[in-house]
């Protein structure tokens, strides 16, 4: 039986492998039981050591910015470079020490910005690691009050006047988060959230990953926040656009 040090550890050789190439890498994984969860991603038709090979003469570029352990799952925040820059939620489920389950959430990386922060800067390690349930807690009752039955105006009871935020497209400060998620788009909202599917914990750090809406097409929209004295006072996040299921390379689902 594995510890989370060591699955985090494990998660960390197996991204990095998308790199180097190196065939240890697929070893991380249980191809045998390996249940993946990007749509775009076939299942059974490259072995992950042959695949891992091909990507490395391509130089890319893996930089794991956090890396978190919840229990049987391990969540990281990554950006890539390949032919393109790009900001990324990883999550997975281990197994007997290896993984066997994949989730994702990726877009192109933009910004800074106009507070001059990027995607991905700000604190790493986790702390508070007692009050990990608690913070769970706090954002689950956050994402479901506010995001999903769209009570803006509690906003005020989960988040920091001076959130300090990491969303291209935002500035610091939970009025500029309010107003982000009060835009419309033809008959409804832009953001619209309609389920979280996961909520994992470490200490201070939180990822919801959540199904809704992006300008009226089905998305998966992940955030990750920070945790302090009961409040949140950080929040990066991706939203992707899930590809029509006759496009689909699996039939697992996005979540």
């Amino acid at each position: 039986m594995s510890t989370p040090e060591q699955n985090k550890a494990a998660i960390h050789t197996l991204l990095k492998g998308i790199e180097t190439g190196d065939p240890k890498a697929a070893a991380v994984v249980n191809e045998a039981k390996y249940i993946q969860h990007n749509p775009q991603t076939a299942e059974g038709s490259e072995g992950l050591a042959a695949l891992f090979a091909r990507l490395a003469k391509s130089n890319p570029r893996v930089n794991l910015v956090r890396v978190f352990a919840d229990g049987d799952f391990v969540f990281g925040h990554t950006e890539y470079d390949f032919s393109t820059r790009r900001i990324g939620f990883e999550i997975f489920r281990f197994e007997e020490g290896r993984a066997v389950e994949h989730w994702d959430n990726i877009q192109p990386r933009l910004g800074p910005n106009a507070s001059g922060r990027s995607m991905v800067d700000g604190p790493s390690a986790a702390v508070d690691l007692e009050k990990t349930q608690e913070n769970r807690a706090l954002v689950q009752d956050f994402v479901q009050t506010v995001f999903v039955q769209r009570h803006l105006e509690r906003i005020g009871e989960f988040v920091v006047d001076a959130l300090v935020q990491h969303q291209p497209d935002l500035v610091d400060g939970r009025a500029s988060l309010k107003t982000w998620l009060e835009q419309e788009s033809g008959a409804g909202p832009r953001f619209l959230y309609a389920k979280n599917h996961h909520t994992l914990a470490e200490g201070n750090f939180v990822l919801s990953a959540n199904e809704g809406s992006l300008d009226g097409v089905h998305s998966a929209l992940y955030d990750l926040f920070r945790v302090q004295d009961g409040r949140i006072v950080e929040h990066w996040g991706t939203r992707e656009h899930i590809a029509p299921r006759s496009e689909w390379k699996n039939q697992n689902g996005k979540f």
